[in-house]
């Protein structure tokens, strides 16, 4: 079994841009890098494009290639493989684990989504997202409203049953 993101939490970015890595996501990120070993670093692709988007989403190795190879299988030059393929090759980069569990985020990426001296980090199963701690805090208003329509005392868990994806 692939094991996942989870958990949620803020990490301090230095002036640098560097930021620590959560330890429970590293050894996931260890685990979706097919050419991970010992002593070597695992590496991991953030995606930054999508200009809608106040966050990088992060993605190991593994999960990266899962949707390359969605995207590989649009038929060549349509408008929507060009667009994924920009979003997801050309606005994003490689990044590696160094050997304290720190990754440094570019000041680019950093301007992108507002990041000064903080980053929240957000676990999301299959990936993981970066955010400025209060974009993130604001981001959960849809959240809220979605569970404020459920009938008092609902168990979240009927959300699986409805089969939606929205």
């Amino acid at each position: 079994m692939v094991r996942r993101f989870r958990g949620e939490g803020a990490q301090k970015v230095d002036a640098k841009g560097r930021v620590s890595i959560p330890a429970s996501y590293r050894a996931v990120l260890r685990d979706g890098d097919p050419n991970w070993s010992e002593g070597k670093m695992p590496e991991f692709v953030i995606v930054y494009g999508d200009s809608r988007r106040d966050f990088l989403e992060c993605f190991t190795i593994d999960a990266a290639n899962e949707v390359d190879e969605r995207i590989s299988r649009m038929p060549r030059g349509s408008r929507k493989r060009r667009a994924l393929e920009r979003l997801f090759n050309g606005q994003s980069l490689s990044a590696s684990v160094d050997e304290t569990g720190r990754i440094v985020l570019p000041l680019k990426q950093r301007q992108k989504i507002g990041i000064e001296d903080k980053a929240y980090f957000v676990a999301m199963g299959d990936t993981f997202q970066i955010w400025k701690p209060e974009t993130y805090t604001a981001s959960e208003a849809p959240i809220d409203e979605l569970l404020d329509t459920m009938p008092e005392g609902a168990d979240i868990w009927t959300l699986l049953e409805d089969g939606e994806g929205d």
